[in-house]
């Protein structure tokens, strides 16, 4: 064998398990948001038997306005990692609570398109999480005092008193209490 059959030899080699290694992002509770994979090694996983009570406190601001956030995508991603590990979507209850620089993700393509100028790519995620189950909350301390009103947002958000107060309010039932 010549070297320049060995080398093309070796890089088959090398991309075929590459290929084999690489997977199709899965969906099994937030369809088409928050895309995961199966970790065939994993020895810690969610057991499937429990229910998860997870109370997301999301301040993070989007990176870039005129991408899907990342904080709000990392919802979807945590849903569907339980989903993935044989969490059922009845044994998972999630409300996220955004609050501070992440209320904009909340805003519908109107008021969003006046401050970013492009519609808003988080509702479809927000449709997909509601769609999903989880209750999607804004905090009406934070409306004031970014000067927002209810008719300003993305109509399938919940306003709650306060992040704090909500906060304040899950944790002692039993949620976790998880900071995006």
């Amino acid at each position: 064998m010549n070297f320049r059959t060995f080398f093309l030899a070796l890089l088959l080699c090398f991309f075929s398990g590459f290929l084999a290694n690489a997977q199709t992002p899965q969906f099994p509770i937030v369809k088409g948001f928050g895309g995961i994979y199966e970790i065939p090694d994993a020895t810690e996983r969610p057991d499937g038997t429990l229910e998860y009570k997870i109370l997301v406190d999301l301040t993070s601001p989007s990176e870039d306005n005129k991408q899907i956030s990342r904080f709000v995508d990392n919802v979807a991603r945590m849903m569907n990692l339980h989903g993935l590990a044989g969490v059922s979507r009845d044994r998972l209850k999630v409300k996220v609570i955004l609050h501070g620089g992440g209320i904009f993700a909340l805003l519908n393509d109107e008021n969003y398109k006046k401050r970013f100028e492009v519609d808003n790519p988080n509702l479809k995620v927000f449709e997909a999480l509601e769609e999903a189950g989880a209750e999607i909350m804004v905090c009406g301390q934070s409306l004031i005092a970014r000067n927002l009103k209810t008719s300003d947002l993305w109509p399938g958000v919940t306003i709650a008193h306060s992040a704090l107060t909500t906060i304040t309010t899950y944790v002692p039932q039993g949620y976790i209490l998880l900071k995006f």
